[in-house]
Order: C-alpha cells, then structure tokens, then sequence
C-alpha cells in the first residue's frame, strides 16, 4: 500500500528549511575563508586573532541557527555557542583595535565574566531543565546589545581619524554593518526567542550573506592595507609645488599651535586652511607618512609638551594642566601618547629633564664616583696655627 502524499505546506516548508540552510552555508563558507585569509595576514596580530574570532563566532551562529541542525548536549555545540554568544564582545574589542582606542580593563573583565557566565548557566539550565534559563538569557542579551551598541559608536565617532577615505569607508562599515546584524538578531531573539520564523530567518540568512559576500569582495581584493594598517607608511621623497604650499601652510598653522584646540578634526583643520579635506589627508598621510589624524595631533602635541615639563619656569604646572592646554580632554589619552612617544611618563620626563639641568653644573655624578685627591700636609694651604695661607703662599 503506498504512503499517503505529504500535505502540500509541508513541502512548501521543507523548501523554505532548505533555502535559509543553502544561505547560511554559503555565508559560512565566506566567513571561513575571510577569517582563514585575515588570519594569515600581515596585520598586527591582537587585530588577526580578534577578527579571526568574531568572524568564526558569527559562522557558529549561523551554524547553530540552522533548521537542519538540531541542539544538542555534545562538548562541540557547546563550543559553537560559546562562539556565537562572544560575537558582541568580540565586536566591541575588534572595534577598540582598529581604531586604536584604549580598552577599559574592567569592562572587558566583566565581559568575559558576564559570556562566561551566561554560556555555563544556559548549558546548564538546558542540561537539567533549570527554571533560571530566561534570566540568565534576558542578561546575556542585554549585555550583548550594549557591547554591538558601543562598538557601532566608536565606529562613528572614529570615523574622521583614518586619512586614507577608501579604507576609512571600509572600516566604518565593516563594524557597522556587523554591529547593526548582531543587534537586529539579539533584538528579534528578545522578542521572539531562540527559535524566530521561517521568513524572518530567510531574510535574516540573506541579509548576511549578502554582508558577507561584500566584505569578502572588499578584503580579499589585492590592497593588503585596505582595512589595517600595520605600520607607519613611508612619506615619499618630494612634495609637488601645491603640496608644497600646502605643507607651508600647515606648518605655520601648527606654529599657530592650531594643534592645541580641543577637538580639532582633520575637517576642522581643512576648512581653517581653506582646502579640500581629501588633500589635506593625502598630504598628511601619502607626504608627511602618518598614519592617522591622531598621531599627526600627537606628534606637535607631545613636542610642546617636552618643551614645557623640560622648563624650570614651569615646574609647578601640574601635568593635568599642561595636558588640557595642549586640547587634550584628560590625563589618560595624554599620558598614553606622550609614554608612546618617548618610552616615559610626563612625570618621568620631567623629572629626568629638570633634575639633570640643576645638578650637573653643581654636583655631578661624576665628581661623587670619583674625588678629588686629598692635598699632600705640605700643601694643604693651612698654617701650622690653623689659619688659612693668603694666596700665592707656599
């Protein structure tokens, strides 16, 4: 007796299940070769080891996000999870490293608590059925759309610094577009759970593939430096006449000390001089061999501040003083650009650089390693009585 045929929505259903498997596949194997070629790559090696791991964690989402997949209590699913659930934090830090930004120690201890955390106490709640599953959830995600929220900040707020524009563009993509995936998956996870529609995970798998298959054609294109940049570029050797003039121009802003406004942009700076940003860039970058805005500001930047912890007249400024009059906004970016630039604190600096102008004219090191001989009796220019000899006497 044959079988009965199958309802007809089942099969439509089926389609669909095989469709959003076929696209996530696909994203999958993208994301493998992007994070296989970064990884291999010249790049500095936090920002390999970083974009190898987000990239992997959004592959384990997608794997686990499968409909032919089903969850299971095996030490690799767990594994997978624990990739997928980093995406956000990872992201956060990938962020940080590009644009070369400080991480805050404690935020990133209290991430890996809180991924940690939630990674062993979901497995556990799904080993054992535990009731606490959804707290430890609604944390997790809370959490995740607080990292994804911050990193697409830093990506706007950093996205002026770069003086290459092709690479800038990319850069703020790369995390914004990655940002805005994981927070639009956490926000629908939130409202519908684990577990969303059909429809919605086709658009979902579509939507990342298609971000996908634009990074990889924007990576894997034969510019090595289009989304990091290892180190310093080499200035070229000579400047056109119109670079010239500019360049007269900037440095004469820079003896302005233009360098200490407060918040100073390279836009900001183009407009001052009246020309186009995109030259502006080019000759800050291409010429003079900076590698961002940033360093261009801290190297006139930390050059006055040497002058000035080096000057005895100003000895009593303190060093949160000289670093706000120099348009620094705190200590902390201060101090990191000036240890960056000499291999010292400020403090350090100016201790080194003041003692050493009032000590060696008076009592220098060398005289304390080696004195002068004792006189012989006969030449100790003291009379017998203990008077000193006038001079010229023997």
């Amino acid at each position: 007796m044959d079988a009965p045929p199958a309802p007809r929505h089942k099969h439509g259903m089926d389609r669909l299940a095989l469709l959003d498997t076929i696209l996530r596949m696909l994203a999958i194997g993208q994301l493998l070769l992007i994070a296989m070629v970064i990884g291999r790559g010249r790049a500095p090696r936090p920002i390999r080891v970083t974009t190898a791991l987000l990239l992997l964690g959004v592959a384990s989402y997608l794997t686990i996000a499968t409909p032919v997949f089903h969850a299971g209590a095996s030490p690799f699913w767990a594994l997978l999870q624990l990739l997928a659930q980093s995406v956000p934090l990872m992201l956060w830090v990938f962020a940080h490293l590009l644009f070369e930004r400080p991480i805050d120690r404690r935020v990133a201890v209290a991430g890996i608590i809180l991924l940690f955390g939630c990674w062993a106490g979901l497995f556990y709640a799904r080993l054992f059925d535990w009731d606490g599953r959804g707290m430890i959830a609604l944390v997790q995600r809370v959490s995740s759309l607080l990292f994804a929220g911050h990193a697409i900040m830093i990506a706007l707020s950093e996205r002026g610094d770069d003086l290459i524009e092709k690479r800038r563009r990319l850069r703020v993509g790369f995390v914004v577009v990655v940002g805005t995936l994981a927070f639009v998956v956490i926000a629908l996870e939130l409202i519908f759970g684990y577990r969303i529609g059909t429809y919605l995970a086709i658009g979902q798998a579509f939507a990342i593939l298609i971000a996908t298959s634009a990074m990889g054609v924007a990576l894997l294109q034969s510019d090595p430096d289009l989304l990091f940049d290892p180190d310093r570029p080499a200035p070229l050797p000579s400047l056109s006449p119109a670079e010239h003039v500019l360049n007269a121009r900037v440095s004469e802003a820079m003896a302005a000390a233009v360098h200490r406004e407060p918040g100073l942009t390279i836009g900001g700076l183009a407009e001052r001089l009246g020309v186009p940003e995109h030259r502006l860039r080019s000759l800050i970058n291409q010429r003079l061999g900076y590698r961002n805005f940033s360093a261009f500001l801290n190297h006139h930047r930390v050059a006055d501040a040497r002058t000035w912890l080096a000057d005895p007249a100003k000895v009593d400024l303190p060093v949160l003083t000289i670093a706000m009059d120099l348009g620094y906004g705190s200590l902390a970016p201060f101090n990191r650009a000036f240890r960056e630039d000499t291999g010292q604190s400020p403090s350090e600096f100016r201790r080194e650089a003041i003692i050493g102008i009032r000590k060696m004219p008076i009592d220098s090191e060398i005289d304390r390693a080696f004195p002068a001989p004792r006189s012989r009796a006969g030449d100790d220019r003291l009379a017998t009585d203990g008077t000193a000899l006038p001079d010229g006497a023997a």
